[in-house]
């Protein structure tokens, strides 16, 4: 017999992901409306409130995309060519740039709040609240979803397959995001554990853990799967930033609630115990949430912008293995001159000194990648971006083990310096790696040309502008502080009061703040580009790419 022309079409069915996730946010929507009902403080209410209406809408979420979608998953192939899955992806890189902009409007307020003390609004707004809030929405909301955005990017292209799963890296992108949101609602409602870069409570870590899992498996399935043989170097940037992550997190983060009703807990452990570990788990989330991750996007997106092979693929395996190693035992360089036993203290100046090696190691191979085509940074903004991000990632990490000798510390530690040195790290490498790699990343996402060049031009030389106050500003300010607080009258006594030193920093203060003020507007201007990037659609643009000088 003949076979039939039209072969019957498969009945449709959810997927164990789809019935799973389902099942798990009601039973979640009903436990937090019960939370909320017995919740012992109005914070802990709130956010079992808000728990509650986001697992309600995730079911919801979950049924309408099954319905709608055909009965076949997506293919992981079309025409032999992967499939690559970019909508978490777009996501991530559109909400970055939301929570950026966010997070550089409160970091001028509270550095304004410094200036000029009446701007301290209570008990919301007040500089102790915002804080906390301008720190984790630039590092946390900003810089993490640039990381989980161009991680699924990179490991998709990479691997030449799709990401691994359909609801996984949705849950990822979107859960992450519920974490800063709780979070940072917290912090304005006071809930805080009190530990630096890691102040959010003991259900928003929980919370954390489960997406920070699930993100390690989506990357490492992805991975495991992949048709590209060689692992690129890109990826094992990737791969230890999430790694490290995951335990810092685990390690630093121990806490018994008061109630399992209510916000407040206490750390598993106290005194110079909880500050040892407070500081490996501190300088680690620089080492491996702001380096290594970063380091992932230098050694990606330069060469693809620079259209140019990396300068040394043995170098950047180097780079890797030895910062892998050495940055892990930095950390009490941040507790010296306290009760820390002094061999520990010694320990975490030893490695931080010799950390200085494989970080210009992979500064000089971010910069000789350009060999050949140095030419481009007077055409290409945003190539000169990524490389200038780099030239400050080589400036912050000579000065940070510079800062972790003893004797310089006596000086800079708990000064404005300080402030100036992890500024010059946060916005110069970090901030700028980040608008960079967000500049490439929206026109390939949505298939556009970029709207302007000559408007990243302007985004470049405003935020570089507003950088250099910042740190200047702050580098003057924390000297003259150090040297006011040890300057002793010739009968013994200190010549300065406290409140000297407080009054001689206000000019300082106030070129921060314009300082910050610039590169909000050099990020509002990016915001705009972008957005009309994906706007505009094919219409033609007045610069073509390949440009003129100094365009």
């Amino acid at each position: 017999m003949s076979q039939p022309l039209i072969q019957p079409s498969r009945a449709k069915s959810m997927t164990i992901g789809e019935s799973g996730l389902a099942f798990v946010f009601t039973v979640a929507a009903f436990l937090c409306v019960i939370a909320s009902a017995k919740a012992v403080d109005t914070p802990f209410a709130f956010h079992a409130a808000l728990a509650a209406a986001a697992s309600i809408a995730s079911v919801f979420v979950i049924l309408n995309r099954y319905f709608d979608r055909p009965a076949a998953l997506p293919p992981q192939e079309i025409n032999g060519r992967p499939n690559y899955n970019l909508g978490p992806i777009k996501f991530g890189a559109a909400i970055a740039m939301f929570w950026g902009i966010a997070g550089f409007l409160v970091g001028l307020i509270i550095a304004s709040q410094l200036a000029w003390p009446e701007l301290n609004l209570e008990p919301w707004l007040n500089f102790g609240r915002l804080r906390p809030l301008h720190t984790s929405a630039v590092i946390f909301a900003f810089g993490g979803n640039v990381l989980i955005a161009t991680s699924f990017y990179v490991v998709q292209k990479t691997c030449r397959v799709r990401l691994a799963g359909e609801l996984a890296p949705w849950f990822v992108v979107l859960g992450y995001n519920f974490f800063i949101l709780v979070a940072g609602t917290g912090y304005l409602l006071g809930v805080t554990q009190s530990k630096e870069y890691a102040e959010p409570e003991w259900y928003a870590d929980l919370w954390l853990t489960i997406v920070w899992v699930v993100y390690l498996l989506v990357f490492l399935a992805t991975v495991i799967k992949r048709k590209e043989p060689h692992i690129f170097v890109a990826n094992w940037f990737y791969l230890a930033f999430i790694l490290t992550i995951a335990v810092l997190h685990l390690g630093n983060n121990p806490a018994l609630p008061v109630s399992v009703f209510g916000s407040k807990s206490y750390v598993a452990w106290g005194g110079v115990q909880d500050a040892m570990f407070q500081w490996w788990y501190g300088h680690n989330a620089v080492g491996f949430f702001l380096t290594a991750g970063f380091l992932a996007i230098m050694y990606y997106f330069i060469p693809k912008r620079a259209e140019r092979p990396i300068y040394s693929y043995r170098l950047s395996i180097i780079h890797f293995w030895s910062l892998i190693f050495l940055y892990i035992w930095a950390g009490p360089h941040h507790l010296h001159y306290t009760a820390l036993p002094d061999w520990t203290q010694t320990l975490g100046m030893t490695f931080s000194i010799m950390l200085w090696m494989p970080s210009w190691g992979g500064m000089i191979n971010g910069l000789m990648t350009l060999s050949g085509a140095w030419d481009k940074l007077r055409t290409d903004p945003v190539l000169r971006m990524l490389v200038v991000s780099v030239a400050f990632y080589g400036m912050s990490t000579f000065e940070g083990p510079m800062m972790s000798i003893k004797v310089v510390n006596s000086l800079s530690h708990y000064t404005d310096w300080t402030i100036g040195h992890v500024h010059s790290g946060a916005l110069g490498w970090v901030g700028f790696v980040s608008f960079g790699a967000l500049y490439c990343l929206v026109p390939w996402l949505w298939d556009r040309r970029l709207y302007s060049l000559k408007l990243v031009n302007w985004h470049f030389w405003v935020s570089t502008l507003g950088i250099v106050l910042y740190i200047s500003a702050m580098w003057v300010s924390g000297i003259l502080q150090g040297l006011m607080w040890r300057a002793y009258t010739s009968l013994g006594f200190l010549e300065y009061s406290f409140i000297e030193t407080v009054e001689a920093m206000h000019p300082f203060y106030v070129i921060r703040a314009a300082g910050g003020g610039l590169f909000l507007i050099g990020s509002l201007i990016m915001a705009y580009n972008l957005w009309m990037t994906v706007r505009a659609g094919e219409v033609e643009v007045s610069s073509p790419i390949a440009l003129q000088p100094a365009q």
